[in-house]
């Protein structure tokens, strides 16, 4: 209950923020930080606790973004009708990619690579046809208004990106603590004696990639409210996918509060590399695979593990 305690805690001193804080910087990193969280705590679920690497989350994500975005654009349908039926469309492309991959026993890398050939297809059907704006993308119309999911100052998406990630923490958080979670993290350390106890590892593995999903697309369609704009690269780009896994390896891996520490530690770094070293093109990932290789060489349980070693070691 502590774990439980900490994560509505900390969400509520967030809430807290807008009333001390007025700076559109500070919130937006704040923000930022917290859509990072969110895309971390998708791909945390499905590889944390359930080992089955993704390469190709961006699939999801584009999938809740274009959703959201080709229902307001075309149709006109409200915003926040959109969230739940990204939510929907994000669920159901992981559960066509999970029936595809574990039916045929897909692990490791030939998992990691289905899933990141998924997102490279659908960034070229994006790319390709007319109602997801080819490549131009869509833009959502400006209406500037709180029922429509759009609001004036940095708060309200704030409110909106905070209620999204709590949902995620709650969701790892019960994985930590339920049968379900029992089950997944069995057939992540070994599927053979799982599966010998008794446990259907594909239906784990499937209901595990469909929360994964999910959860991605809610943040594809955040993005789409909060820049009014996505497009195929933006979607379906390696960029989506890359954000998702670094925060959970770099907070630590199967942990509730991994993707966040990975998420801010790497948003603070991202800042700090642009103030001192200013736009040159490249140096931002140059500096996150740095990054990367040094936490898994030297820091395989990632920052959160470091934390319990020290904690360990305190007197």
């Amino acid at each position: 209950m502590k774990t439980l305690y900490a994560i509505l805690v900390l969400c509520g001193a967030v809430a807290l923020l807008p009333a001390f804080v007025s700076s559109g910087v500070v919130l937006n990193l704040v923000i930022m930080t917290l859509y990072a969280t969110l895309l971390g705590q998708a791909w945390n679920i499905l590889a944390g606790f359930g080992g089955q690497y993704s390469f190709g989350h961006a699939a999801f994500f584009g999938t809740g973004a274009y959703a959201s975005a080709a229902l307001q654009v075309h149709f006109g349908v409200n915003a926040w009708l959109c969230l739940p039926f990204a939510i929907v469309c994000g669920a159901a492309v992981g559960a066509l990619v999970g029936a595809l991959s574990f039916r045929y026993g897909l692990r490791g890398s030939y998992f990691a690579l289905v899933t990141l050939a998924f997102a490279e297809v659908f960034r070229i059907l994006a790319n390709s046809v007319k109602f997801t704006g080819g490549g131009v993308g869509l833009l959502v119309p400006l209406k500037s208004s709180a029922l429509d999911f759009q609001f004036q100052g940095k708060a309200g998406f704030l409110y909106v990106i905070l209620a999204l990630t709590l949902a995620g923490f709650l969701l790892s958080w019960w994985l930590k603590h339920s049968r379900y979670g029992a089950w997944l993290t069995a057939v992540r350390d070994n599927e053979d004696s799982a599966a010998a106890l008794g446990v259907d590892a594909f239906r784990v593995k499937l209901q595990a990639i469909v929360i994964s999903a999910g959860l991605m697309a809610a943040g594809g369609a955040f993005y789409v409210q909060y820049f009014q704009y996505i497009d195929p690269h933006l979607a379906y780009g390696p960029a989506v996918s890359v954000e998702a896994l670094l925060g959970p390896i770099v907070g630590g891996l199967g942990t509730v509060f991994g993707p966040l520490l990975g998420a801010a530690a790497l948003k603070l770094l991202g800042e700090l590399t642009r103030n001192l070293m200013g736009d040159a093109p490249g140096v931002s990932l140059m500096i996150y695979g740095a990054v990367l290789i040094a936490m898994v060489t030297f820091l395989p349980r990632g920052i959160g593990g470091l934390f319990q070693r020290l904690a360990a070691k305190a007197p």
